[in-house]
């Protein structure tokens, strides 16, 4: 039978600490751990932000101290933090990279686990599953996890962590707790960043003025390209959650669907970005393009011309 995923016999040295969970967001767990849900979704702030609130829960549900809970310093909680907890598992980037260094799938690696869920934990508290950046993960695990929150067992409880509900399975949101952590403070994009965000987006409405931007040699590098898809990323986030400025809500405009196809575009975007060889103006116009709503005949909705001028 396989071992918990991501699990290492030493602490990682090297691996950041996490930041501090906030007060409301760890009072609001306590709370929680009263009658833990099956499975919880966590939402909001940024992605370390995220761990450190489920690997905080993850020690409320198994903390073995008698006062108040997580208490940070018993072996437990020890134990957790540095991730070998015999009831933690993580199921993240590491664990289907070490799927491919096996030769088997993401999805053939966490059917590996369905016999762990299927028994009661190991010790007193709660077997607990983290999915970090559950956003990501490919359709076929999604389903799986997913047949597995509809045969709930006893003991075991997931965590789901996402920028926004929105970006996961609506079928897993509906059989979870949704947790909202305190967004992170929205940061202006510098200006040049400024320039290509809102050109672009007035492209996805008209159809007009976008290549003349790209075919310019020298125009467009690597750095800015990365930074005009964190900035959309940014607007995308705002857009979702109704708040942000004109553009946020220029983004609203396009619905759920439309939200939800951004959100794919701008993650592979992101990871074409991250590639040397990938020509960051191609990458941009391909995002440009990608998004544009198509109607059944196969014309854009949206700015029927793709001009120039």
């Amino acid at each position: 039978m396989p071992g918990p995923a991501r699990k290492s016999a030493q602490p990682d040295p090297g691996r950041p600490p996490l930041p501090e969970v906030d007060a409301r967001v760890l009072a609001r767990l306590r709370v929680l751990s009263v009658t833990p849900p099956q499975s919880l979704v966590i939402e909001g702030g940024c992605a370390p932000d995220r761990l450190a609130a489920a690997m905080c829960w993850a020690r409320l549900l198994n903390c073995a101290a008698p006062g108040e809970r997580p208490c940070g310093v018993c072996a437990v909680c020890r134990q957790i933090l540095d991730g070998v907890f015999r009831d933690l598992l993580i199921v993240d980037k590491a664990f289907f990279e070490a799927a491919k260094a096996e030769d088997k799938t993401g999805t053939d690696k966490v059917r590996e686990l369905l016999p762990i869920w299927g028994q009661p934990p190991h010790g007193e508290g709660q077997r607990v599953s983290l999915f970090p950046e559950a956003h990501e993960l490919h359709p076929t695990v999604a389903n799986l996890l997913l047949k597995t929150l509809e045969e709930p067992r006893p003991g075991n409880v997931f965590v789901l962590m996402a920028p926004q509900r929105e970006r996961l399975l609506q079928t897993l949101v509906s059989r979870s707790f949704v947790l909202t952590l305190p967004w992170p403070e929205a940061r202006a994009p510098e200006p040049d960043a400024a320039e290509w965000i809102a050109a672009l987006a007035g492209f996805w409405e008209t159809g007009l003025g976008w290549f003349e931007r790209t075919i310019t040699k020298g125009g467009l590098d690597r750095d800015l390209a990365q930074r005009v898809v964190l900035g959309l990323q940014r607007e995308l986030a705002a857009a979702m959650t109704g708040g942000g400025g004109n553009l946020a809500a220029r983004l609203a405009r396009r619905g759920p669907a439309g939200l939800r196809r951004l959100d794919l575009a701008l993650v592979q975007a992101q990871e074409a970005l991250s590639q040397p060889t990938a020509p960051p103006a191609l990458v941009l116009d391909w995002l440009a393009t990608v998004v544009i709503e198509k109607t059944p005949g196969g014309t854009a909705a949206r700015g029927r011309r793709y001009s120039t001028s």
